[in-house]
Parts: C-alpha cells; sequence; structure tokens
C-alpha cells in the first residue's frame, strides 16, 4: 500500500511511525516548510500517548529529552491549592506523563522516521489541491495530492490513502470545508516561553495558578543543570488582551506581560520574575476549531490538529494526535479493506474527540480553578468549604475517562498494536526484538 502523509508535525511523524510499526512502508511524508527547525515551548505527552509511543519503541528516546512530572497542583490567584494528583506511574498508570521541548520532540521525531523509513520527508511542499484516483484516472480506487513548490512549479503525489495531518490552518480541511473560516478564538491570548530558574517545588510538579479570566501554568523541561537551575516551560493567558488575528509565534516584550501578573508571588513562586527572565516570549491567540461531521473523503482523511484542533485545556493535543496515528495504523493492519479500516478509525476517533473538544471549552480539568474563584474570590481557608472533595474528584475522573486516561481504563485497554498479514518490516528481528525490549524496560520503570 502506497501512503502519503501531509504534514511533518507531532501528528504526521508518529503517523509516519505507526504505519513502519503496522507493516506499512510505501511512505511519503510531505511538510509545507522548507526545514523542520523544531520551533516551539513545551508539550506533554499523557500516559496515553506514553504508552504508544513506548509500544512503537520510541520512549525511550523521547524520554530523554525531557521531565517525568509526578504531581499536578492547581491554585487560585493567591496560590492556595485547590486540588493536586499525582501524575503517570505516581499515579498508578503503567507508563509515565512526558514533559518535552516541542521543537526537540520534533526532531528527534524526524529522526527516527528517517532511520525506519528513510529519505521519505518531502520538504517545500505546500498542499493545493486533492483529487479522487491515481494516474489521471478518477475512478482508480486512491487519491492524488497536488503540491507546490518553492520555484512555483507543481508536484503530484498518487496513492491508495492520503492522510492530512497538516495542522490547524490544515489546506486538506479548508478543501473540504471551504466554508468555515478561521479558527474560533476563545477571548483569551497566551504568552508561552521558558526560563531557567530554582527547582520549582520537587523539580516534578506541575502547577496552574488562576481561574479561566487569568492563569499561569508551569512545569519542568529538563533536570536540574550545572548551575542547579532548570528549565521551566510556562504559559500565561488572560482574556480581553491581544486579538484572534496576532501573528502566531510573534515575539513581545516581557516587561508589558510580568506587569499583568504583578502582585501574583507566593514563596514558591515569583510569576513576575519567571516572565520577566523568559529566553523568549511568543504570543499565540487560544483558538480552537468546531467539531465537523466527516473525517474521511474517499480515499482522504483527517488527522491530529487538522481533524480536531482543541484548547490546551488538559494538555491533550499531541497525546490525541497520537491516539489517532495508532488507531488508523491498527485499523490499516486489521480491517478487510482500506475503506473499512478508514470508516473503523472515524468511528473510533470522531465522536471521542468531539466530546473532549466540549470539555476542553468548559476549561477541561481546569475547570476546579473557576470554580473556587467563583465561589471564594478573596480565597479560603479550606478548600473542601468551597468545593466538595466528591466534586473536585467527579471533575477530574470525568476528563480522565473522555480523554482516554483513566488509570483503570487505559491499563486494561488492549494494544493497538498490529501488523499487516505478511508484511515485510525494514527493521529485522534484532531490531524489532530491541524495541521491544526497551519498551518493557520503560513501562518497568527501569532504565533504557
Amino acid at each position: 500500500m502506497k501512503i502519503v502523509i501531509v504534514g511533518a508535525g507531532i501528528g504526521g511523524l508518529i503517523t509516519a511511525l505507526s504505519l513502519e510499526a503496522a507493516g506499512f512502508t510505501d511512505v511519503t511524508v510531505a511538510e509545507r516548510t522548507t526545514e523542520i527547525r523544531g520551533l516551539g515551548v513545551g508539550v506533554n505527552l499523557l500516559p496515553h500517548a506514553v504508552r504508544e509511543l513506548t509500544e512503537l519503541g520510541v520512549a525511550d528516546r523521547i524520554a530523554a529529552l525531557g521531565v517525568e512530572p509526578g504531581t499536578l497542583s492547581y491554585c487560585n490567584r493567591q496560590g492556595q491549592p485547590i486540588w493536586s494528583e499525582p501524575r503517570g506511574r505516581d499515579a498508578g498508570y503503567e507508563w509515565p506523563q512526558l514533559s518535552v521541548h516541542r521543537g526537540r520532540l520534533q526532531l528527534e521525531l524526524r529522526d527516527l522516521v528517517e532511520e525506519r523509513l528513510g529519505d521519505v520527508i518531502r520538504l517545500g511542499h505546500r498542499l493545493v489541491e486533492l483529487r479522487d484516483g491515481v494516474d489521471g484516472d478518477p475512478h482508480a480506487p486512491g487519491a492524488t495530492a497536488v503540491f507546490e513548490l518553492p520555484d512555483g512549479s507543481r508536484s503530484e503525489l498518487s496513492a491508495d490513502l492520503v492522510i492530512a495531518a497538516d495542522g490547524i490552518h490544515s489546506a486538506a480541511r479548508k478543501l473540504f470545508y471551504p466554508a468555515e473560516g478561521e479558527p474560533v478564538w476563545s477571548g483569551l491570548t497566551l504568552w508561552r516561553g521558558t526560563a531557567l530558574v530554582e527547582p520549582l517545588l520537587d523539580g516534578r510538579t506541575m502547577v496552574m495558578v488562576g481561574d479561566a479570566e487569568q492563569k499561569f501554568v508551569a512545569y519542568p523541561l529538563s533536570g536540574p543543570l550545572e548551575d542547579g537551575r532548570q528549565r521551566l516551560n510556562f504559559i500565561a493567558e488572560r482574556r480581553g488582551e491581544g486579538s484572534p488575528s496576532a501573528d502566531w509565534n510573534r515575539q513581545v516584550e516581557r516587561g508589558p506581560i510580568a506587569e499583568i501578573f504583578a502582585g501574583w508571588s507566593t514563596d514558591w513562586l515569583d510569576i513576575p520574575a519567571v516572565i520577566a527572565d523568559a529566553e523568549e516570549l511568543l504570543e499565540y491567540p487560544m483558538v480552537d476549531r468546531d467539531a465537523v461531521p466527516q473525517w474521511v473523503f474517499g480515499r482522504v482523511v483527517l488527522l491530529g490538529d487538522a481533524a480536531h484542533a482543541m484548547y490546551p485545556n488538559g494538555s491533550n493535543g499531541g497525546s490525541q494526535a497520537t491516539l489517532d496515528a495508532r488507531t488508523l495504523a491498527y485499523q490499516l493492519a486489521t480491517a478487510p479493506s482500506i475503506d473499512a479500516a478508514l470508516a473503523a478509525y472515524e468511528d473510533a476517533r470522531r465522536p471521542a474527540t468531539a466530546r473532549l473538544l466540549e470539555l476542553t471549552r468548559q476549561t477541561g480539568p481546569e475547570r476546579v480553578m473557576q470554580i473556587a474563584r467563583e465561589r471564594a474570590p478573596e480565597g479560603f481557608a479550606d478548600i473542601h468549604d468551597v468545593i466538595p472533595r466528591e466534586e473536585l474528584e467527579s471533575i477530574a475522573a470525568e476528563y480522565k475517562v473522555a480523554a482516554g486516561f483513566h488509570p483503570e481504563q487505559l491499563n486494561a485497554r488492549s494494544s493497538l498494536t498490529a501488523r499487516v498479514a505478511g508484511a515485510a518490516g525494514a527493521a529485522g528481528p534484532s531490531a524489532a526484538a530491541d524495541r521491544l525490549a526497551a519498551a518493557d524496560r520503560l513501562a518497568a520503570g527501569g532504565a533504557v
């Protein structure tokens, strides 16, 4: 089977790795940019995604890039704890949660794709058209993707299947939904950056401070460096600032943003100082897209943010793209036909992500912060006088179930690992055994 993937972001690259692991090696990845530069800041890979990366045999490489957080804590504007829960293996999962730099993750995934599939990434390919059929025959099973190259010429790639993993501004999605317009702005603006700071709490804690109107999120991306500090990823956000037309990745001055958070300091976190010390500060509008009724169009299928871009509440975007990739590869390896596989993939993933989109628009598990703000804006002596423990536990559990990473649900779920019958993989038995051995060691908490 010949497969073309549009987009070499996290979703597209993990799709390529998932296909290779399932025995599909005739894969081409077409990327719009002329260079994969590894841009961005932090990203969290939740246990349900790390399970899939573990089974792909790549989690050891990715774990080496960042930190395994052990705790997530929600606090009000005064820094008082609202809800705290263990994360990853500390919470009883068989797999960790990983916090890594998005750019480093993308570059590592690119390297893994090249190691396993060879020279399959085509840069400078901007998607401009999708056609049914191959070799000029619109009735032949398959699809043709037409790309514009940097010199203005065009290139066509025909395949049995085209997978559109080209992000929130997906050109493929726009071809199928031309009247959709721009992503939907939440009214919030995000300022994202990294800073070198003294270790936050125990050095493995992710914190969220504030509420739905103004919030600060921080988590480490590294262990202690030579000078004892660690690299902290942060997101500062506020409603009513900026606009939906703001340039993505626009660098802004640190001082004015630090001033917005004046007074947001505790004995364990000085938020204005962290912002002021940022290595760089990037501005983003907080946007998503409405759920759509269809992901499969003949032999073209949407995946990742192209299918279900959602707010970062719950830290789930990259993880959901990973589940998409693994589910699609599994169905292609096990279903009786390509069309049956695409239908099964959409049935499994589209309703689940639509529900998750609803929850992220309700701020997901971060809803506890807004409830605390509404019920006790000046703070509290005991959070359980404001929000009963049962209500806090219910909100946390509801999101985990919807996202597919409730510990009991995830640990018991059957594997998405499958290999198409008769496939001759690019790697030999020894390489496959090494991957599985590394996966077993990571799942067991050992060295990889």
